[in-house]
């Protein structure tokens, strides 16, 4: 007896029947997860990838929706007055006008167009190269370790935050046919015999503008073209010496292709920004005299506010737009190539 409630009271491997009992998974349990019996999956959760790709996209949210306020709307609103027929200053009224694409052949048909695209581009060729110049000359100057740099460091800056239109004033009074002193020192020196009247004479406006242009541009090439420099080794200048190169061969092999890159960029940048400059032109010579000084910038300008054709400024602000954006798909493949 004693053998066979032993035997009726324990299980294989001596576990005890407690131990062994297994839920059982009826009908209503059944139903209560998987078709195949088996519990529900717990709800879904991203993943930490994408839940920071998420806090990427919120934190761009403010920044995107400020570019569709004042890039994208101001954009939409250009290209849908270019394509408008007759002449408002009232936007409530541009939905009335007809839709034509006569402003884009009045437009390319205009001589004033293209004197305006010439004067553009000799002005954002020689500011650019002017101010690389400029810049690359300072740059190495502050190289160098010359007593006061510290100070030179922070006098080049204080071009760059001065507002267009006191620079203006300044460099009007500096110009000034018969008491300036860029006149009087150019007499001293014996560049020339007599006073010359920068801003009346055809022949010398273009110069009188690029010079508070290139005063504004220059900082930036600086800054740019200095931190180029300094990332060259100085071991790099004692070998060359040791070679026997001078000034010109150090700036040849060594001092050139280290900022190459750089000097290509800020080209860029300050053509760009020279290309859209519209302060410096219009606050000395409103364009002229004789349109000699009229660039892409004052003909809108003209066209909008002088003779009241919005439509016809606005095909012109998408032709200059178009041009600009042709000119950077154009140096992309340099970009790319350079920096990428």
């Amino acid at each position: 007896m004693v053998g066979a409630s032993t035997a009726s009271t324990t299980r294989p491997f001596g576990r005890p029947e407690e131990e062994m009992s297994m839920p059982v998974v009826t009908d209503d349990r059944r139903k209560a997860g998987t078709p195949t019996g088996r519990p529900g999956r717990s709800p879904w959760r991203p993943s930490l990838s994408t839940r920071n790709n998420l806090l990427s996209y919120m934190l761009l949210a403010p920044s995107l929706a400020m570019t569709l306020v004042f890039i994208a709307f101001p954009i939409y609103m250009i290209v849908n007055l270019s394509l408008r027929d007759g002449k408002t200053m009232i936007m409530s009224e541009v939905g009335d006008l007809p839709l034509t694409l006569g402003n884009y052949d009045s437009v390319l048909a205009d001589p004033d167009t293209w004197h305006s695209l010439r004067i553009s581009a000799m002005y954002t060729a020689a500011t650019v190269t002017a101010a690389i110049l400029v810049g690359l000359v300072t740059a190495l100057l502050i190289r160098r370790r010359l007593p006061g740099r510290r100070w030179l460091r922070t006098l080049i800056l204080i071009p760059w935050p001065i507002p267009g239109a006191i620079a203006t004033v300044a460099f009007v009074w500096m110009l000034d046919g018969t008491y300036g002193v860029i006149n009087y020192i150019l007499r001293m020196v014996g560049i020339i015999d007599q006073n010359v009247a920068w801003f009346f004479d055809p022949q010398t406006a273009l110069i009188g503008v690029l010079m508070p242009t290139v005063w504004s541009a220059y900082p930036l090439c600086t800054l740019m073209l200095l931190a180029s420099l300094q990332s060259v080794p100085d071991e790099l200048y004692e070998a060359a010496k040791v070679d026997g190169a001078g000034a010109i061969l150090q700036f040849r092999h060594v001092t050139w292709p280290a900022v190459q890159n750089t000097a290509v960029l800020a080209m860029i940048v300050t053509g760009l920004w020279t290309f859209t400059t519209f302060d410096f032109v219009y606050a000395i010579t409103r364009g002229g005299p004789d349109g000699a000084t009229q660039t892409l910038a004052v003909a809108i300008y003209n066209q909008a506010f002088r003779f009241f054709d919005l439509p016809h400024a606005s095909a012109l602000g998408v032709v200059t737009m178009v041009l600009a954006g042709l000119v950077l798909l154009a140096l992309f493949p340099v970009v790319r190539r350079r920096f990428f």
